[in-house]
């Protein structure tokens, strides 16, 4: 039987686009838990990592026996790398997150999606077919839309975007690493060990930079990091093992859709009609992306 007609491989990736879906619906309150956080942006990753770590260890250790068995070196370095990457893309994403509006950072910080599925495409060896180009550019429409309602060209704003801006690299970084990694490893595992190799990089940094780390309210900080680390992050790796990078990449930016709606809610930023297009436009590229994707051969 094709591999695209198998009803279990279809309803595979029928649950790990669902994952995908919820994935980023939780990952949009991430920016919004860090603003809450009364310690410093890259401390606040560092508890993100460092609370969740061991439910990962213990979620896998429950889901094998032996979760990390057969694991080669280059396996290793892949993950350690992509530790240090998430790493990055969280010390400087928190950072911007400040000095921005939410949906400005999420916008930009999502930025990867695009990186990621032109990584898809190299991997492939291929040209995008006409339905994923039309989604492709849909996308780009509805994130030029969102950006230019949003964006302010100011100092106030101008240093969290470019701040943002540079996360969106180290988190495409770190999603192509663990995209290879979920060839050979099951999704918790991977996301404990790249969980594992970002933890002491960031606590180096929060204190050579001289942030509050310990906090007197650990509320924001155990949501950020139950909510971002241990679902958000769980279901979209879970979800890239069994969808295309370009699914995944597009479907990141379900996220400042969602921010900008947070930021209107919590602290009366701006969503203009314009903006509701823009999202209007990435939700239409998120249907037709799946379209292609049922029929393509595995």
């Amino acid at each position: 039987m094709h591999p695209a007609a198998d009803p279990d491989a279809r309803r595979l990736q029928r649950l790990a686009f669902a994952a995908l879906l919820i994935a980023n619906v939780v990952l949009a309150f991430g920016p919004w838990m860090v603003r809450l956080a009364d310690v410093g942006p890259v401390a606040a990753g560092f508890w993100r990592l460092a609370i969740a770590l061991p439910f990962l260890f213990a979620m896998a250790r429950i889901a094998a026996p032996r979760p990390f068995a057969g694991i080669t070196r280059g396996m290793a370095v892949t993950l350690l790398l992509g530790g240090l990457f998430f790493a990055a893309d969280l010390a400087a994403w928190h950072a911007g997150i400040l000095h921005t509006k939410l949906a400005n950072a999420t916008l930009f910080g999502n930025m990867s999606g695009f990186l990621l599925a032109a990584y898809g495409f190299v991997v492939m060896r291929m040209l995008p077919r006409p339905v994923q180009t039309i989604a492709i550019a849909l996308a780009m429409v509805g994130t030029v839309l969102l950006l230019g309602s949003s964006y302010e060209l100011s100092p106030q704003n101008l240093a969290g975007d470019l701040l943002t801006l540079l996360a969106g690299v180290f988190y495409a970084c770190y999603l192509i690493a663990v995209d290879r990694a979920r060839k050979a490893l099951a999704p918790i595992p991977v996301l404990a060990l790249a969980t594992l190799a970002g933890l002491l990089p960031l606590l180096i940094a929060a204190l050579v930079l001289g942030e509050t780390v310990v906090p007197q309210d650990w509320t924001p900080l155990i949501l950020l990091s139950l909510g971002s680390q241990v679902i958000g992050q769980g279901l979209l790796v879970f979800a890239m093992g069994h969808l295309s990078p370009l699914v995944v990449g597009l479907g990141l930016l379900m996220q400042p859709v969602l921010a900008a709606a947070i930021g209107w809610a919590a602290y009366g930023e701006g969503f203009s009609v314009t903006d509701a297009a823009g999202a209007l436009l990435i939700c239409v590229a998120l249907v037709l992306i799946r379209l292609p994707e049922r029929r393509a051969p595995a």
